[in-house]
């Protein structure tokens, strides 16, 4: 299935590439020009406001709270009955320490509150976190695919392991542009979503 975007392409693998392209474009735009300064870094707000500005040139849906319930393999994320309800605890949870940053993390990755775009969204806004509150960002060019996808996959059960892989490529070269951008390369993830029926959360 081909989500359906602004570029009229009905082809997959090619929406993924222009998606690829695009978003970098627009995630470099957003750090050259400084725009999440002005953001309040905790809020779901502020998530909402990046998702928006790298994908609003690809699909209707930029910045807004998805109307489809999600999974990934057998995990099935915030079901949307549930899911303003569950961005607003997010909202709410504490942040002023490294451990509470990657825990409102995980939390707002079970919520997963986007059709597409979540991962890429998701980092920049952790990025945004660390630096406001600790002086921080991830080197994520320390962080190898396969540790970080399996310790997320695992996370919503055991933290540990994705607080361990992410501390350990903690800098504090917050304005280096590379370290930023190595956070929304396309390679880093596989969302691979599938949809399914809200009647179905009672089998």
């Amino acid at each position: 299935m081909v989500l359906e975007n602004k570029l009229g392409l009905m082809d997959s693998l090619a929406l993924a590439k222009q998606e690829e392209r695009m978003s970098k474009i627009r995630a470099k735009q957003l750090f050259d020009d400084k725009l999440l300064s002005g953001q309040v870094a905790r809020s779901f707000e502020t998530l909402a406001f990046i998702h928006r500005f790298l994908f609003e040139e690809i699909y209707d849906f930029a910045g807004k709270v998805r109307t489809v319930n999600l999974a990934k393999g057998s995990f099935r994320f915030a079901p949307v009955m549930y899911l303003e309800t569950s961005l607003a605890h997010i909202d709410q949870m504490p942040q002023s320490t490294f451990e509470e940053i990657v825990e409102k993390y995980v939390e707002m990755n079970v919520a997963h509150p986007f059709r597409e775009g979540n991962g890429r969204s998701m980092r920049i806004w952790l990025d945004q976190m660390l630096k406001v509150e600790l002086g921080q960002v991830i080197d994520w060019s320390k962080v190898g695919k396969e540790d970080y996808l399996l310790a997320m996959e695992r996370s919503p059960i055991r933290d540990i392991e994705i607080k361990y892989i992410l501390k350990q490529a903690l800098t504090d070269e917050v304005s280096n542009r590379e370290l930023y951008m190595k956070g929304i390369d396309h390679s880093y993830y596989y969302e691979g979503y599938t949809l399914y029926q809200a009647e179905e959360l009672s089998c």
